[in-house]
């Protein structure tokens, strides 16, 4: 075998020398502090991760207090949509019912006072039909107390009615 490719002795053990010294001083002072280091570094992404599914949780709680909100806040609009619905149908009916009573009432005025004018032309109508047959009457009788047999004929055509009633 060449001699460039085969170590020598004291190379190897040189070799081994450093390789334990530089093992012994990375262990002494580089291992502890690099494994505390990974040990802090995995607590905090332990946190991390503690913190983050913590959080979600919470949001998952918020959420859920946001739906109730809002169907909370949907059954109160409904319910206010429904008494509004309720006031104005009230409203209505009550402004329905005064039209009805108003318009009764002026009914009643208007028959009352188409009866007042009807019983005012029915007594115009007798106080005509009396001064008519007054009128009448009167031009009658002048003509008949002009003649005095007649006067007899009419005093006895008025006593044969007497009788009869």
């Amino acid at each position: 075998m060449p001699a460039f490719l085969s170590p020598e002795l004291g190379l190897i053990f040189w070799q081994l020398v450093i390789f334990l010294l530089v093992l012994f001083l990375l262990a002494k002072f580089a291992w502890k502090p690099i494994l505390l280091a990974l040990k802090e570094r995995e607590d905090s992404i332990e946190g991390a991760l503690r913190m983050a599914d913590q959080a979600k949780l919470e949001m998952q709680q918020l959420k859920a207090g946001n739906e109730k909100l809002l169907t909370d806040a949907r059954l109160e609009r409904d319910r206010m949509m429904q008494e509004a619905t309720q006031m104005a149908n009230q409203h209505r009916e009550a402004e329905k019912a005064r039209a009805t009573a108003e318009a009764n009432t002026i009914i009643q005025q208007a028959r009352e006072a188409i009866q007042t004018e009807k019983n005012a032309a029915l007594a115009e109508v007798k106080n005509t039909a009396a001064k008519l047959s007054l009128d009448i009457a009167e031009r009658i009788l002048r003509r008949e107390l002009t003649d005095p047999a007649a006067q007899t004929q009419l005093v006895d055509s008025y006593l044969k009615d007497v009788k009869l009633n």
